[in-house]
């Protein structure tokens, strides 16, 4: 007896080594995942808290939590299994709807880009939607739902993209797990930053001189960060939409770009040994953003001359 019961434990230790090696598997490989999607993750953060500026204190982290629920419906209900079907059953469509996203950042980085150079920004409206009803916040926020829609395919496409080649229940728990991930890492963050001028308040509101300091800090950082950020997101959004452009081509067979890029990092890596990996990434990175820069370009200039693209009438 004694023997069977050694001989049981001894199993069920081997079924936990095992079970604790794909919960690894799995952790490394969405973190994996994950770090690839972290352009659009930074553009997703960017973008989120004009949707709350200006909106009474009380009905800030109502507001984000709203849209983050909507998120992480949008990720698990509608695109998880959308791409799961497409990766196992059509998986050369991956990288055309991976591309048609990396146009869609491209265009925006770009049209934010024309915007600043010419002056034609298109301005926050003079009240925020939560301080004109009930109705006015629901209807801001299906739209803050629907924009996250578009930056949590991309980054769930790119997800997959990066686990291809794992199981299908392996790629869906992956998935899962980033989409839980970055939606946590997005809201909470955001959150975060649209409190920090309340957490200032707060603090400065202490006897301490040092707490009052460091509060008054963090209400004057909260414009410069906003603005950081939002630079930060324009960047990230010609970045990764250059990048994915770049790869995009080669993987479908116009390898010129991509080659010219690669040579150019194993140049510059060269120079420096000791650092050549980081001055290879940036090789890439700056190549990357300046392709989406271009490509994005000629979007805003083809949509800005056809009707569907005007966004005022013509007189």
């Amino acid at each position: 007896m004694a023997g069977g019961l050694v001989a049981l434990f001894d199993d069920i230790a081997a079924i936990a080594r095992i079970a604790a090696a794909s919960v690894d598997d799995v952790a490394a490989a969405a973190g994996r995942a994950g770090s690839k999607s972290l352009g659009v993750v930074i553009d997703d953060a960017a973008v989120t808290p004009r949707y709350v500026t200006g909106a009474q204190a009380a009905r800030e982290l109502p507001i984000i939590k709203k849209i983050a629920i909507g998120s992480i419906r949008n990720k698990l209900l509608f695109i998880l299994p959308t791409i799961m079907l497409l990766s196992q059953f059509v998986p050369w469509t991956l990288t055309p709807i991976l591309m048609l996203g990396g146009s869609y950042l491209c265009y925006e980085g770009a049209e934010k880009v024309y915007e600043l150079v010419s002056g034609h920004g298109k301005g926050d409206p003079d009240t925020p939607a939560v301080e004109q009803g009930p109705e006015a916040e629901a209807k801001m926020v299906r739209g803050a739902i629907t924009t996250d829609f578009i930056l949590s395919a991309e980054i769930m496409v790119i997800a997959l993209n990066e686990v291809a080649d794992e199981p299908f229940v392996s790629r869906g728990i992956i998935l899962i797990v980033v989409a839980l991930g970055i939606t946590a890492l997005v809201y909470g963050a955001v959150a975060l930053i649209i409190k920090m001028d309340d957490i200032g308040l707060r603090l400065a509101e202490n006897e301490s001189e040092f707490s009052t300091k460091l509060g008054l800090g963090l209400v004057k950082a909260m414009p410069v960060v906003l603005s950081v950020l939002s630079t930060v997101g324009i960047v990230a959004m010609l970045w990764v939409g250059g990048h994915i452009i770049l790869v995009g081509m080669d993987e479908l067979g116009f390898h010129l770009i991509y080659g010219w890029v690669h040579s150019a990092e194993e140049v510059v890596a060269g120079l420096i040994p000791a650092i050549g990996g980081v001055l290879s990434w940036l090789t890439n990175t700056l190549a990357s953003a300046v392709l989406g820069l271009i490509w994005g370009g000629v979007l805003v200039a083809v949509l800005h001359l056809l009707p569907i693209g005007r966004k005022d009438p013509v007189h």
